[in-house]
């Protein structure tokens, strides 16, 4: 009546509405104030723990209960609000329903209490991190059953994931340690029982199943939690990131370190390179789960480093079993050597049958086939495929590099070959690589010993043609090569073939036997074009004194002959002990092909006992028409004159004539070292035409290359 007396009362709908609230107000603080005692006469509850709880008058820091017995009670009257009161207050249908109006004016009454409540027990931390987890589920219960289709609440994104954010962060952090005791209970379970397959038809053993059981737990634990504010579950995501990352990392450093210890047992070393390559897919599988594409960029990043560092692992592990078989191989490939060697005829001029040859290879390649024929069939079966195909990666890195060091590199030196004062054995793994040679060399150095010319190391590498390989033997190895591609290649199950054919271990194979098939004059050619840095000894080791010469290069406009003009002015500050006897000249060689006819050194006068001598002598060198001047270089040396005895190395420097050939002439002090440098390249070449002794033009090469001041004290 009352509101009938105002002189613009409102809609009696708005009336009734606002009783409502007041009512429900007034409701919740009923149940807030008297929540133990009302709950346990509604649900009638065991008469002790009515007895308990009636010492209990409100929320408390050391549980939750409270807060679960008031959501039931919250449930209980909103149920009776639907089903009781809203068929009765029905007649405005448009504007009130009872049922939603108490659903969104408890819960915001609730939510307020409960944010409180949860701030404070963030600052004291009383209760395990479940416990609240077990509270935050409850609260998306009561929201998501009664609250997210009532106004004003729909649409939006709900407040309470917010409240409990610290503490699914508490729990994700607990989770950690929890999970990975489980880790290493499990590999432990797993070791112990040999790592036996899974199942029937897998390849991988317990323990990563099990390691992705417990991270899966995890993660269905935040899923159920439905986070419905994307910025809380991206960081639920990211935090949940970083536990993965923990947990499989150590699974794999545990793996990784255990790894040595299962290497001969094959089978057991294949099943866990499966783990690891059974973690990667389960990670991706749990990647998607999380989001995949649509994961923000921070845990994303996270996920992707972990997929790129596991990779990396595997591929640690591959390489580790192929390095344990590499005996194997190495041994089968020793005897796939001596074969080769076996195979006669085909010298110089000799036609080579195309069948022979076929023959000859399929005879040769009997031991290594043999192995491995044994061998992949094992891995084919017991390896999941992205192994197997890192395992004949490697396994063919292994096969081309043992064939390269078996068939083309020397494997060993007969102590009565070897160089005074060097041991044997020590010479031989030196020379296991050419790449080694230089420093092979400079141990003898120091060792003092009598380095007359090094001609003999090279020479000693094969004497007797113990390696050298005749044109047939390439053509054989050649044909061996083309059949263990194909084998590799498994008709497209193996390696690619782009991938086999681009293999730099391939591509220098078959570098080194195109080298043994080419004339002299084309290997001169190939080692002045490849060997740019043959003066790097005299940075690396020291200048021995300097050499000043003057060069013309001149080209006939009608024949196209070249003449290339050498004048040596001087020398300085040659270091060398000071004795009467010595003696120096200089000694101008012209190297590169097509000049067996030709005259291609010339050496000055010496001087008697001056350690920084004036020449002024002039030479000529004349060169054919077949070849640009850029394919030749001036070997200058100094060397000490020696009565009865062959004269002694001082220094040397190399000028190719493509880095004067702009200018077309060029005057300029070079520095001396004690030895030419050479790559892998050089020495393969030098090798090879070492073996050729009817050769003079290679006899010479191969002396003027090699040759090396000995060690004494220098002088300062």
């Amino acid at each position: 009546m009352k509101v009938q007396e105002l002189t613009s009362p409102p809609r009696a709908s708005t009336v009734v509405k606002d009783c409502v609230k007041a009512c429900l107000r007034s409701t919740y603080q009923f149940l807030f104030e008297n929540c133990y005692e009302l709950y346990n006469t509604e649900f009638q509850v065991d008469r002790n723990e009515a007895k308990r709880d009636a010492e209990d008058t409100g929320p408390r820091l050391d549980d939750l209960e409270f807060w679960h017995k008031l959501i039931a009670l919250i449930t209980s009257v909103i149920e009776e609000d639907k089903n009781s009161y809203g068929p009765v207050l029905n007649q405005f249908p448009q504007e009130l329903n009872i049922g939603q109006l108490s659903a969104s004016t408890i819960w915001g009454l609730f939510a307020t209490d409960m944010k409180y409540a949860l701030e404070e027990h963030e600052a004291h931390r009383l209760c395990k991190s479940s416990t609240y987890l077990n509270c935050h589920f409850r609260v998306k219960w009561l929201y998501k059953t009664y609250v997210t289709d009532v106004p004003p609440y729909k649409g939006q994104i709900p407040e309470y994931p917010a409240w409990f954010e610290a503490f699914v962060m508490q729990w994700l952090n607990e989770n950690d340690d929890v999970s990975l005791e489980f880790l290493h209970g499990a590999y432990a379970r797993d070791k112990k029982d040999g790592f036996r397959k899974n199942t029937e038809h897998s390849n991988f053993s317990s323990s990563v199943v099990d390691v992705f059981t417990q991270l899966t737990q995890c993660f269905e634990v935040l899923q159920k939690l439905e986070c419905q504010n994307p910025a809380i579950w991206n960081r639920y995501m990211k935090r949940f990131a970083k536990t993965v990352v923990k947990v499989l990392m150590a699974y794999a450093d545990l793996l990784k370190n255990d790894f040595h210890n299962h290497l001969k047992d094959e089978r057991t070393a294949c099943v866990l390179m499966n783990n690891i390559q059974q973690t990667r897919i389960q990670l991706e599988k749990t990647y998607q789960s999380m989001g995949g594409q649509q994961l923000e960029e921070d845990a994303a990043s996270i996920l992707n480093q972990l997929q790129s560092t596991l990779n990396g692992v595997l591929d640690q592990l591959a390489h580790k079993f192929a390095e344990s078989i590499s005996p194997k191989v190495d041994n089968s490939v020793k005897k796939m050597g001596k074969l080769l060697q076996d195979v006669k005829g085909g010298g110089q001029g000799q036609a080579i049958s195309k069948s022979e040859v076929a023959a000859a290879a399929d005879g040769i390649l009997g031991p290594l086939m043999d192995l491995l024929d044994g061998s992949l069939s094992m891995y084919a079966e017991n390896c999941d495929k992205s192994v197997l195909k890192r395992l004949l990666k490697q396994l063919w890195r292994i096969v081309m590099k043992c064939l390269k060091t078996t068939t083309d590199l020397p494997q060993s030196m007969s102590k009565k070959k070897a160089l005074k004062n060097f041991d044997a054995k020590n010479v031989a793994e030196s020379a296991k690589k050419v790449e080694d040679m230089t420093s092979f060399l400079m141990k003898g150095m120091t060792a003092k010993a009598d380095v007359k010319n090094v001609m003999n190391v090279v020479s000693d590498i094969s004497k007797e043609g113990e390696k050298s390989l005749t044109p047939k033997q390439c053509a054989v190895l050649e044909n061996a090569l083309e059949v263990i591609k194909q084998y590799f290649h498994a008709g497209g199950n193996g390696l690619k073939m782009s991938y086999v054919n681009k293999s730099e271990e391939l591509k220098s194979l078959q570098h080194a036997l195109s080298l043994y098939t080419q004339t002299t004059d084309a290997l001169i050619k190939n080692f002045v074009s490849s060997q740019t840095h043959q003066d790097s000894s005299s940075t690396t080791e020291g200048s021995v004194g300097e050499v000043s010469v003057q060069v013309d290069l001149y080209t006939h406009p009608g024949t196209g002959e070249h003449k290339v003009t050498v004048k040596v002015v001087a020398a300085n500050d040659l270091k060398t002990p000071k004795t009467q006897t010595f003696k120096p000249y200089v000694e101008v060689n012209l190297i590169g092909p097509h000049l067996s006819d030709k005259k291609r050194k010339f050496a000055t006068k010496n001087k008697n006992a001056n350690w920084s001598p004036k020449y002024n002598e002039t030479f000529h060198f004349i060169i054919g028409n077949e070849e640009q001047m850029t394919a030749y270089e001036l070997h200058i040396g100094v060397k000490d004159y020696c009565f009865g005895r062959d004269d002694r190395l001082i220094g040397v420097s190399v000028m190719q004539l493509k880095d004067i050939m702009d200018q077309g002439s060029c005057a300029c002090w070079l520095s001396l070292g004690r030895r030419i440098q050479m790559d892998e390249t050089g020495w393969t070449i030098l090798r090879i035409l070492s073996q050729r002794t009817t050769d003079e033009v290679a006899k010479e090469f191969v002396k003027l290359k090699s040759e090396v001041r000995s060690d004494e004290p220098l002088q300062h």
